[in-house]
């Protein structure tokens, strides 16, 4: 027994908290930065304190409008994107002979090279919609496939007694595949929020918009701002954490059951 006690303390003492993984993590990234700023010649990698006065110098007045105007691009995107994706997969759920349709569909949206993808929506649509166009497709074949993963991961035994009820397809759906599409949903969903972003801010080095972190980004480039330019790097990238830890709140009240697990 005494043993049995000295293990279980032992064992509590080397227990590490979940967020100092994340700290450990951030302290090594900065340390690399820093070594690269000093190590790589020219001004191309600026030190992080360089590049967090710059950041702290531009403040919130520069920031705030592209942030929104990025923001609602990848929202409206991610929306979407989602969307036709959910359809798309409950359509391959109700309708089996269009899965290859579909999957298809989902594969070309992925595979299209943004190069030549871009200037078709420029000139197409109008104002900010290529660039939510761009969000959407970077998210619609993950949410797909995690959706569609997800729906095909129901256990049999609930499908079949749904079915010996006289329950059809729909019936099935609704009773059991939709909560078992629940956790691999929410995870296509945390990995489609950066990716939003991340198409967002490639639509906007196109033009056509007048705020934008790709915007800001290019302007940065044009006039060898290197502090600016890595500070709206590091903005993007708090964007797409942000979007990310809000999908990942969201999916913690959904399925309060994975809290305990």
């Amino acid at each position: 027994m005494k043993a049995a006690g000295v293990k279980a303390a032992g064992e509590r003492r080397l227990t590490v908290p979940k967020w100092a993984a994340g700290v450990a993590g951030l302290v090594a990234l900065v340390l690399a930065w820093q070594i690269a700023s000093v190590a790589v010649p020219g001004e191309a990698v600026p030190a992080p304190w360089d590049t967090a006065k710059a950041l702290a110098d531009d403040g919130w007045e520069f920031y705030r409008p592209h942030l929104e105007g990025t923001g609602w691009e990848a929202l409206r995107g991610f929306f979407w994107g989602n969307a036709i994706a959910f359809g798309l997969a409950l359509l391959v759920i109700l309708v089996p002979p269009t899965e290859r349709v579909i999957t298809q569909i989902g594969v070309a949206s992925y595979c299209l090279p943004v190069i030549a993808v871009g200037p078709i929506l420029t000139v197409v649509l109008e104002g900010d919609s290529p660039m939510v166009a761009m969000a959407a497709l970077q998210v619609l074949f993950t949410t797909l496939i995690g959706v569609l993963a997800g729906l095909r991961a129901a256990d049999q035994a609930s499908l079949d007694l749904v079915k010996a009820y006289g329950g059809g397809r729909w019936k099935q759906l609704v009773k059991v595949r939709l909560i078992a599409a629940l956790p691999s949903s929410f995870a296509a969903l945390k990995i489609a929020a950066p990716s939003a972003v991340l198409g967002a801010i490639i639509g906007e080095f196109l033009g056509r918009v007048d705020q934008g972190l790709g915007l800001a980004m290019v302007v940065a480039q044009t006039q060898l701002a290197t502090e600016r330019t890595w500070g709206v790097a590091i903005v993007a990238g708090a964007l797409a954490g942000f979007g990310y830890a809000v999908v990942a709140l969201v999916a913690r009240f959904a399925m309060p059951w994975e809290r305990t697990s």
